[in-house]
């Protein structure tokens, strides 16, 4: 695995998003070396997870390029049908995807992939919720703990985060630096 010096994620945020989902790629990302902002519709607000725990965000999505980051997180819960809702978050994701960089999410988190519509014509993997959902956007359901399709990396539940990082750790190894990091 290459570098992850001068690595910086987004993570997303919006209440009621899934802990797991939202903390163990935080820390995992931190723990590998990379950079790790939260992202929501406002600045330096509190959210609050389905049961409670509380991620502060770091930057409103408005404020933000998508040139400062090398990919994005979604994290699932109910949350990511409240960030499908805001065009500046799901316009971050599609120019993210666009650029070429990560796009990753688990659960409920590829709502906001269709959203941007970025998975017509590739494999995926959710939450089986919302399978019928991501397949009428376009994409095709892989019933996979983790499915690398490019530039997305997707998972259905918290027990597929550790394969699910191990993927996106790789994947950001392999490409190049973000310009000005």
């Amino acid at each position: 695995m290459g570098s992850l010096e001068n690595r910086r994620i987004a993570v997303l945020a919006e209440d009621i998003y899934e802990d797991l989902e939202a903390w163990y790629p935080i820390l995992r990302f931190r723990e590998a070396g990379v950079e790790v902002d939260v992202i929501a519709p406002l600045r330096e607000h509190v959210y609050r997870s389905k049961h409670g725990y509380p991620l502060k965000s770091d930057r409103a999505v408005e404020d933000v390029s998508t040139h400062e980051y090398d990919g994005v997180f979604i994290p699932g819960g109910y949350a990511p049908d409240k960030m499908r809702r805001y065009a500046d978050l799901v316009q971050f994701v599609r120019d993210i995807f666009l650029e070429g960089k990560l796009v990753a999410s688990i659960c409920h988190g590829p709502w906001v992939m269709a959203e941007a519509d970025i998975v017509r014509g590739k494999n995926f993997t959710s939450v089986g919720a919302i399978k019928t959902d991501l397949i009428n956007a376009g994409g095709t359901f892989l019933d996979e703990e983790v499915v690398v399709d490019g530039n997305l990396i997707t998972s259905r539940t918290p027990p597929d985060l550790p394969a699910q990082m191990r993927a996106c750790l790789e994947f950001l190894s392999n490409q190049p630096a973000r310009s000005g990091s």
